[in-house]
């Protein structure tokens, strides 16, 4: 059993880091807290299971993982409101929008993607996970992987376009709206 000092020592050692790599991946800086102590909680609990050392790469492992959750249960609840909420304007893009390459732009974005386009997108290009790696990590074959990356590039590339969001074909779903 690992003692609390250890364990806190754990915590000071790799917080920066696990809260780093979240807060550049998520939508706000709440939801990285909320996944850093996640992470953490998750450590300690292995550390008094199984009694074994954990390491920096294990905790970003582990936050990787409470991120996809969080965008599955983020999907899970956007579906559920779109049902129920069904024809509500999409979220509108404006001209005055931030260069593309600009983070904020990109978060913007990625919000604005289905979960299993961002969670992709997020893990393929931002982590730098190979194909194989994403595809075990969203519980999908690689050749659906692949299908869904390209989608994802797609919608993404259609959202940064200079076009406007209210176009009729909605690159979040594919599916044409009335104008």
């Amino acid at each position: 059993m690992i003692s609390t000092r250890d364990a806190m020592e754990l915590y000071e050692h790799a917080v920066a880091d696990v809260y780093g790599y979240l807060v550049r991946r998520c939508p706000s800086v709440a939801v990285a807290e909320d996944l850093t102590a996640e992470t953490f909680l998750a450590a300690t609990r292995a550390l008094h299971e199984h009694d074994e050392a954990l390491s920096v790469g294990w905790l970003i492992g582990t936050a990787r993982h409470k991120l996809v959750d969080h965008w599955r249960r983020e999907g899970r609840q956007r579906q559920a409101l779109e049902e129920l909420y069904e024809g509500s304007a999409a979220p509108t893009h404006t001209p005055d929008s931030p260069d593309p390459v600009d983070v904020l732009h990109v978060h913007d974005v990625l919000s604005r993607l289905t979960p299993h386009h961002r969670a992709a997108l997020t893990l393929r290009y931002l982590d730098g996970l190979p194909v194989e790696q994403v595809a075990t990590l969203l519980d999908r074959s690689l050749h659906a992987t692949e299908s869904l990356l390209m989608r994802a590039k797609a919608a993404y590339r259609a959202m940064t376009t200079d076009r406007p969001h209210d176009q009729t074909n909605d690159p979040t779903t594919g599916e044409g709206r009335p104008r």
